[in-house]
C-alpha cells in the first residue's frame, strides 16, 4: 500500500543534520518530492530528506458536546497506543474540535483504559475546547433547600479558583468548592474545596457556590 507524501507547508517530524541528528524535531516541507526539501523549525536548516509517513488505521469516533453527538473517522498513526484521558484535534464537516477520550472499545464492546491503535474498535469522546458546566448555587444564609442549578458556557481553559467570585450574566456566586471529572489528568483530590485550589472547565463535573447577588434570596 503506498502512502502520498507530504506537500509543501506540511510539517513532518524528521531528523536536523544540523541541530538534533539522533532525534526528531518538526520540519516545514518546503517542496515535495522523492526526496522531501524541509527547514528545521528549530534552527531554520534546510536539507533534503527521504520522507515516508507512518501507516495510519481509521478508528471510528463518537464525539459528545452537551446533550448532542456525531460519529466521525480519524486517521491515527498504526504504531501509537491511545489512553482514556489523551486529547487530540478532530476535524469533521461540523467544526474542528479538542476532544478527550472517555472511552476505548474493543471488539465484542469491552472497554479498556488503554490499547493499541491497531486493536481498537470505537473511540468515545467529549469535546473539551468549550464545554458546558453544572453549578449549584447555595444562598448566602445557608439554607440549602433553597440552593438552585445553574448551567454556563465557557472555553475548555477557563479556570475556576476556590475562593474567588465568578460572574456569568445575572448570575454571581463565590466558588466553595469544585468536583473533578473521573476522565481528568490527576488533581489532588475528586472534590477540591481549599481556598486557590483551581479546575479548567474541562475537567468540571461541577462547581459548588454561595450566592453573592446583592438582590438575591430576599423575603417577599
Amino acid at each position: 500500500m503506498s502512502h502520498p507524501g507530504p506537500d509543501a507547508g506540511d510539517r513532518v517530524a524528521l531528523a536536523c543534520p544540523s541541530c538534533t541528528p539522533t532525534a526528531t524535531t518538526v520540519h516545514e516541507v518546503l517542496k515535495p518530492g522523492g526526496q522531501v526539501t524541509v527547514r528545521c523549525t528549530d534552527c531554520g536548516h534546510v536539507h533534503k530528506e527521504r520522507y515516508d509517513p507512518p501507516r495510519e488505521v481509521g478508528i471510528d469516533v463518537v464525539v459528545s458536546q452537551g446533550d448532542e453527538s456525531l460519529t466521525t473517522t480519524v486517521d491515527v498513526p498504526a504504531e501509537e497506543t491511545l489512553a482514556r484521558g489523551e486529547e487530540f484535534v478532530v476535524d469533521t464537516p461540523e467544526a474542528i474540535m479538542q476532544v478527550r477520550i472517555t472511552a476505548i472499545e474493543l471488539d465484542g464492546d469491552r472497554r479498556v483504559e488503554e490499547a493499541a491503535v491497531e486493536d481498537v474498535a470505537a473511540l468515545w469522546t467529549r469535546a473539551v475546547d468549550n464545554v458546558r458546566v453544572n453549578v449549584t448555587v447555595h444562598p448566602n444564609d445557608g439554607r440549602r433547600d433553597e440552593s438552585r442549578s445553574v448551567t454556563v458556557s465557557v472555553p475548555g481553559d477557563h479556570e475556576f479558583v476556590v475562593g474567588e467570585t465568578a460572574a456569568f450574566g445575572d448570575e454571581e456566586f463565590e466558588i466553595t468548592g469544585v468536583q473533578v471529572r473521573d476522565d481528568a489528568p490527576e488533581y489532588r483530590f475528586e472534590k477540591l474545596d481549599h481556598e486557590g485550589d483551581s479546575v479548567f472547565a474541562k475537567d468540571v463535573k461541577r462547581v459548588y457556590g454561595r450566592d453573592v447577588t446583592s438582590a438575591a434570596w430576599s423575603a417577599w
